[in-house]
Protein backbone atom coordinates (compact mmCIF):
# COMPACT_ATOMS: atom_id res chain seq x y z
CA UNK A 1 0.00 0.00 0.00
CA UNK A 2 1.24 3.46 -0.77
CA UNK A 3 -0.15 6.91 -0.06
CA UNK A 4 0.81 10.19 -1.65
CA UNK A 5 0.32 13.69 -0.39
CA UNK A 6 1.50 17.11 -1.50
CA UNK A 7 4.07 18.54 0.86
CA UNK A 8 3.05 21.49 2.94
CA UNK A 9 5.97 23.83 3.39
CA UNK A 10 4.43 25.02 6.65
CA UNK A 11 4.04 28.53 7.94
CA UNK A 12 2.71 31.48 6.04
CA UNK A 13 2.80 31.34 2.24
CA UNK A 14 1.99 33.54 -0.67
CA UNK A 15 1.03 37.19 -0.40
CA UNK A 16 0.36 36.92 3.35
CA UNK A 17 4.02 36.04 3.99
CA UNK A 18 5.20 39.15 2.19
CA UNK A 19 2.57 41.32 3.89
CA UNK A 20 3.48 40.00 7.34
CA UNK A 21 7.20 40.51 6.70
CA UNK A 22 6.57 44.10 5.65
CA UNK A 23 4.30 44.76 8.65
CA UNK A 24 6.82 43.33 11.12
CA UNK A 25 9.72 45.32 9.71
CA UNK A 26 7.86 48.60 9.37
CA UNK A 27 6.26 48.39 12.82
CA UNK A 28 9.62 48.21 14.62
CA UNK A 29 10.24 51.17 16.95
CA UNK A 30 13.19 52.55 15.00
CA UNK A 31 13.02 53.65 11.38
CA UNK A 32 15.40 51.86 9.01
CA UNK A 33 18.39 53.94 8.02
CA UNK A 34 19.56 54.27 4.43
CA UNK A 35 22.02 51.35 4.79
CA UNK A 36 19.49 48.81 6.10
CA UNK A 37 16.63 49.80 3.83
CA UNK A 38 18.16 48.32 0.64
CA UNK A 39 18.80 45.07 2.54
CA UNK A 40 15.14 45.07 3.59
CA UNK A 41 14.07 45.55 -0.03
CA UNK A 42 16.30 42.65 -1.14
CA UNK A 43 14.87 40.46 1.63
CA UNK A 44 11.31 41.35 0.62
CA UNK A 45 12.06 40.49 -3.02
CA UNK A 46 13.62 37.16 -2.04
CA UNK A 47 10.62 36.40 0.16
CA UNK A 48 8.27 37.21 -2.72
CA UNK A 49 10.17 34.80 -5.00
CA UNK A 50 9.99 32.03 -2.39
CA UNK A 51 6.26 32.70 -1.93
CA UNK A 52 5.73 32.51 -5.70
CA UNK A 53 7.58 29.17 -5.80
CA UNK A 54 5.38 27.86 -2.97
CA UNK A 55 2.27 28.88 -4.86
CA UNK A 56 3.48 26.99 -7.94
CA UNK A 57 3.55 23.80 -5.82
CA UNK A 58 0.04 24.40 -4.53
CA UNK A 59 -1.48 25.01 -8.00
CA UNK A 60 -0.66 21.58 -9.48
CA UNK A 61 -3.95 19.69 -9.83
CA UNK A 62 -3.51 15.93 -10.19
CA UNK A 63 -5.78 14.35 -12.82
CA UNK A 64 -4.33 10.82 -12.76
CA UNK A 65 -2.39 9.05 -10.00
CA UNK A 66 -0.64 5.72 -10.43
CA UNK A 67 0.18 3.90 -7.20
CA UNK A 68 3.69 2.42 -7.08
CA UNK A 69 4.21 -1.29 -6.64
CA UNK A 70 5.86 -2.47 -3.45
CA UNK A 71 9.37 -3.52 -4.52
CA UNK A 72 10.26 -7.20 -4.35
CA UNK A 73 13.72 -6.22 -3.07
CA UNK A 74 12.12 -4.57 -0.02
CA UNK A 75 10.06 -7.69 0.70
CA UNK A 76 13.13 -9.95 0.34
CA UNK A 77 15.04 -7.74 2.79
CA UNK A 78 12.08 -7.76 5.23
CA UNK A 79 11.66 -4.00 4.91
CA UNK A 80 8.05 -3.39 5.91
CA UNK A 81 7.79 0.38 5.42
CA UNK A 82 9.49 3.39 3.94
CA UNK A 83 8.93 6.72 2.26
CA UNK A 84 10.13 8.75 -0.69
CA UNK A 85 9.88 12.51 -1.13
CA UNK A 86 10.11 13.47 -4.80
CA UNK A 87 10.04 16.60 -6.91
CA UNK A 88 8.02 16.23 -10.10
CA UNK A 89 8.74 18.43 -13.12
CA UNK A 90 5.49 19.06 -15.01
CA UNK A 91 5.37 20.25 -18.62
CA UNK A 92 2.86 22.88 -19.72
CA UNK A 93 0.53 20.16 -21.06
CA UNK A 94 0.38 18.46 -17.64
CA UNK A 95 2.62 15.50 -18.46
CA UNK A 96 5.44 14.62 -16.08
CA UNK A 97 8.75 15.54 -17.69
CA UNK A 98 11.01 14.40 -14.85
CA UNK A 99 11.14 13.02 -11.32
CA UNK A 100 13.92 13.70 -8.82
CA UNK A 101 14.19 11.94 -5.48
CA UNK A 102 14.69 14.54 -2.75
CA UNK A 103 14.73 12.18 0.24
CA UNK A 104 14.18 8.46 0.79
CA UNK A 105 14.03 6.23 3.85
CA UNK A 106 15.53 3.68 3.59
CA UNK A 107 17.79 5.02 0.86
CA UNK A 108 17.53 3.55 -2.68
CA UNK A 109 14.98 0.86 -1.78
CA UNK A 110 11.77 2.52 -3.02
CA UNK A 111 13.29 5.07 -5.45
CA UNK A 112 12.75 3.11 -8.70
CA UNK A 113 9.13 2.22 -7.81
CA UNK A 114 8.40 5.86 -6.96
CA UNK A 115 9.96 7.19 -10.18
CA UNK A 116 8.13 4.61 -12.33
CA UNK A 117 4.76 5.45 -10.78
CA UNK A 118 5.18 9.24 -10.62
CA UNK A 119 6.29 9.33 -14.27
CA UNK A 120 2.80 8.11 -15.18
CA UNK A 121 0.94 10.78 -13.22
CA UNK A 122 -0.98 13.42 -15.17
CA UNK A 123 -1.68 16.98 -14.07
CA UNK A 124 -4.01 19.64 -15.36
CA UNK A 125 -2.17 21.56 -18.07
CA UNK A 126 -1.47 25.19 -17.27
CA UNK A 127 0.53 26.12 -20.36
CA UNK A 128 3.61 26.70 -18.21
CA UNK A 129 6.16 24.33 -16.75
CA UNK A 130 5.94 23.85 -13.00
CA UNK A 131 7.17 21.60 -10.20
CA UNK A 132 5.30 19.74 -7.49
CA UNK A 133 6.58 17.79 -4.48
CA UNK A 134 4.93 14.68 -3.08
CA UNK A 135 5.72 12.19 -0.38
CA UNK A 136 4.97 8.54 -1.06
CA UNK A 137 4.63 6.28 1.98
CA UNK A 138 5.18 2.57 1.43
CA UNK A 139 3.79 -0.09 3.79
CA UNK A 140 3.89 -3.84 3.32
CA UNK A 141 0.49 -5.49 3.57
CA UNK A 142 1.94 -8.91 4.47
Amino acid sequence: MCTASPLNQGGITGQNALSNAVIRRMSSPSQPDRKTFPMFVRSAIALALVAAASLAHADAKVLKKVAPEYPGEAARKNITAGSVRAKIAIAGDGKVSGVDIVEAEPKRVFDRAAIDALSQWKFEGTGAAQTHEVKLVFKSED
